[in-house]
């Protein structure tokens, strides 16, 4: 085991709750190249069962440990090399546990521009410092008298330069900094002030105007909205400490003078307590507030990847309509609405461009073109896109369904409102653009919403997960820190999934384990020069995939059909000689044993491990072929929107109505209700209980039930309730308009931005207003 390993696995083990043992297990296989789903799904044995989500944590803190290290041993050689390193530093600096604690001891020694202490230490005022903080019975002015010489023009000038050095010394002791700023993280506020002038412009800003929280306390979306409109201009933002203090000495103050036993009662002490205020005053306040700014955006950056992570996860795996002849409406007003048909594979069928609205007005003809499309190609679902125009073309869809004959034999489509989210990025992508050479942009739009609904996480893997749209602040956090967590949430989704390697698109061969991109288009290359795959093993004739490659791979790739019947199944490759051994145990056929449960569970698992694979693996594997290739994602849900609820206008305080969740912050979740314009629930409303985390209760995607508790049409907000106490209004009854659990609905937006932002303003605006009541 390397070294490093040995050091930094009991860290890790100990945040994830495993043992070190376990954490080394699992980094040597990161490490040997292995990916997070193979290692949580195929070698549990060796992991002792770290499941995907320890795991992302290990990688996580792997990456910053091992950052750390580097530049610990990079200080520890600079040091060294200028002489200063003792045996007492370099324990020191082995202890340390934070990146930022390594650099306050490093500061003493860092190189650095020619400071005022430096310029003073040149003119020869060094002995006077250390002369003033060694005898605090002499008044430093009479010290000071013997160094007036040359650039040394009078006492004031000397005492100037000592305090210049021992300020300095305040400002590099590493053990005062961290007292001082854990003291700032424990008794700290965040004040927000709004910028003179700017009241009318930043008014979505208007509850940060005059606003001041604990910094320990500040909730990171809070956090974020500060930020954003101190970045804007809008705001001021001031870290203030010991502010209710109203001893004489602050307590900052007191903890320096206490590090160099500075008293009230020698001569020096009072041109030393001087020295002290100013030190704080000029160098270690601004320093510190800095420190914790950047804290507290880190920390909020953190939450908000995490509540992005979650929704986007959620968004994945949701369930997928099916594989259902789909048209989808990608609603337009002047341009018009475009149609595409796709089977029920996603392959194209047709498509067409209609003008139902002004300036054309060819409704009926619109709905003419959209009913033939639909009797010719035996349409089963209709997607509507949620952008600009949406209910008016839902208008139109539910006409023509009601003036469609009933037909048993060919039931009527099933209409449903779905986001149109990143489906623009996707039609303007390269992905697309090699999928659809020929056909026009705005088609290709079409094309993705009605995909979309038949599989979620087919469709969506082909646009960059920031473009989806289902967190706040987006723009505003680290983004190469948001990129990992949301490929790594992509990435454990597709797999959480399998995928099935005759029909699956690059995008999502290139999210299975340890393919990528280059060897995705090298399959579906083979795939279209030879035909579909009859087998897993048939992968390894693909060029440049070889063993390893295929080890990563192949459990999560499906051959529905194939020659080998547990190609269908999760069950790896590798693992085929035990499941072969349970199937004969069972004296059945392997086909005609699999899904069937009841033989399965008589089982004893133990008879079945042998030395390569534990009682897990076998566990899996019965689970497995009882229910072989099952898609872990839900059953498809619809929500029904209440007749006569269209716009928010409509609504009114205790309407009862039913929508889908479609964004979940650290304050509540956003509720679709039919009415282009998302309600919040407040956390504190989202149960007869309290709740701690909105995720406990709802995830995106579910079907709720809500009564409205406000209506703020000039501001476009709805405030809603999940909470079954109060008097409740019946809203009129419902129509047939429906919408899938699993989408996420956005609201007609400029762009990805423009609407995360509103947004945002809206939870943290209405948060506010819901805390004042």
């Amino acid at each position: 085991m390397a070294d490093d390993i040995k050091r930094i696995a009991p860290l890790i083990a100990a945040e994830i709750n495993a043992r070190p043992e376990q954490a080394a297990a699992a980094i040597q296989l990161l490490d040997e190249g292995s990916t997070v789903p193979f290692v949580a799904r195929y070698r549990k044995e060796v992991t002792g069962g770290l499941d995907d989500t320890q795991l992302r944590i290990l990688s996580e803190r792997l990456t910053y440990l091992r950052e750390l290290e580097a530049r610990r041993n990079t200080i520890l050689e600079t040091i060294n090399s200028q002489g200063k390193l003792t045996p007492d530093l370099q324990l020191k600096i082995a202890g340390v546990a934070t990146k930022a604690e390594l650099e306050d001891i490093y500061l003493p020694y860092k190189p650095k521009r020619r400071t005022r202490a430096e310029i003073a230490r040149e003119r020869g005022l060094a002995p006077l410092a250390e002369a003033i903080m060694a005898d605090r019975t002499v008044v430093p002015a009479k010290l000071a008298e013997t160094y007036v010489q040359g650039d040394v023009t009078d006492v004031k000038a000397a005492l100037e330069g000592a305090r210049d050095i021992i300020a300095e010394g305040f400002t590099e002791n590493a053990d005062l900094l961290g007292r001082l700023r854990q003291h700032m993280r424990n008794s700290a506020h965040l004040r927000s002030k709004v910028v003179d002038g700017k009241q009318e412009a930043g008014a979505k800003f208007s509850d940060y105007f005059d606003h001041s929280e604990r910094w320990s306390n500040i909730a990171g979306h809070r956090a974020l909205a500060m930020l954003r409109g101190r970045n804007e201009d809008f705001l001021s933002l001031d870290i203030e400490v010991d502010e209710d203090d109203t001893s004489p000495l602050k307590p900052v103050i007191r903890m320096i003078a206490a590090s160099y036993q500075i008293g009230n009662t020698l001569p020096a002490d009072q041109w030393l307590m001087e020295v002290v205020n100013w030190t704080w005053r000029v160098k270690l306040s601004l320093s510190l507030s800095l420190d914790l700014m950047r804290e507290l955006r880190e920390r909020a950056e953190e939450e908000a990847i995490q509540v992005f992570a979650r929704n986007l996860k959620d968004l994945l795996l949701a369930a997928p309509a099916g594989s259902r002849a789909t048209m989808g409406l990608d609603p337009g007003i002047r341009t018009g609405v475009k149609v595409a048909i796709v089977d029920g594979t996603g392959k194209l069928l047709d498509h067409s461009t209609v003008y139902p609205f002004p300036p054309k007005n060819d409704l009926r003809g619109t709905q003419a073109e959209l009913a033939s499309l639909v009797r010719k190609h035996k349409i089963e679902l209709i997607a509507i896109g949620n952008g600009t125009g949406s209910r008016e073309t839902e208008r139109l869809v539910v006409d023509m369904l009601n003036d469609m004959p009933n037909d048993l034999s060919a039931p009527k489509p099933l209409k449903v409102i779905v986001s149109e989210a990143g489906a623009s990025v996707y039609s303007a992508s390269e992905t697309a653009a090699a999928e659809f050479p020929d056909l026009d942009v705005s088609i290709r739009g079409a094309v993705s919403i009605a995909r979309r609904l038949q599989d979620p996480l087919a469709e969506l893997v082909k646009i960059e997960p920031k473009s989806i749209g289902v967190g706040q602040y987006q723009h505003d956090v680290d983004q190469s820190r948001l990129a990992r967590s949301l490929d790594a949430v992509v990435e454990d989704a597709v797999n959480a999934v399998g995928v099935d390697l005759n029909t699956a698109s690059a995008s999502l061969l290139a999210r299975v384990s340890g393919l990528g991109q280059s060897l995705a288009e090298a399959i579906i290359a083979h795939r279209n020069e030879t035909g579909p795959f009859k087998t897993r093993k048939e992968l390894l004739k693909v060029p440049r995939l070889g063993n390893r490659t295929f080890e990563q791979a192949a459990g999560f790739l499906r051959i529905p059909d194939g020659k080998e019947p547990l190609d269908a199944s999760s069950v790896h490759p590798e693992a085929y000689g035990v499941a072969k051994k349970i199937v004969a145990a069972c004296g059945r056929d392997v086909r005609a044993l699999m899904g069937d449960s009841s033989m399965l569970k008589a089982l004893d698992p133990k008879l079945f491990v042998d030395e390569r694979f534990g009682l897990p693996t076998v566990k899996d594997i019965i689970a497995e072929l009882e229910k072989p290739g099952r898609d872990p994602r839900p059953g498809f849900k619809t929500a029904t929107f209440a007749d006569g609820i269209d716009d928010i206008k409509d609504l009114k305080p205790g309407m009862q109505l039913e929508g889908t969740v479609t964004n979940v912050a650290a304050f509540g979740a956003f509720v679709d209700i039919g009415v282009h314009q998302d309600g919040l629930v407040h956390v504190s409303q989202l149960a007869d209980r309290f709740v701690k985390d909105p995720h406990e209760v709802v995830k995106a995607g579910d079907v709720v039930k809500v009564r409205v508790t406000e209506v703020d049409v000039p501001r476009k907000r709805i405030g809603l309730t999940m909470r079954k106490d109060g008097a409740t209004e019946t809203a009129p009854a419902p129509r047939t308009a429906q919408k899938p659990a699993p989408q996420f609905k956005n609201k007609p937006q400029a762009s990805a931005k423009s609407n995360e932002s509103s947004q945002g303003a809206f939870g943290a605006a209405l948060l506010e207003a819901m805390r004042k009541k």
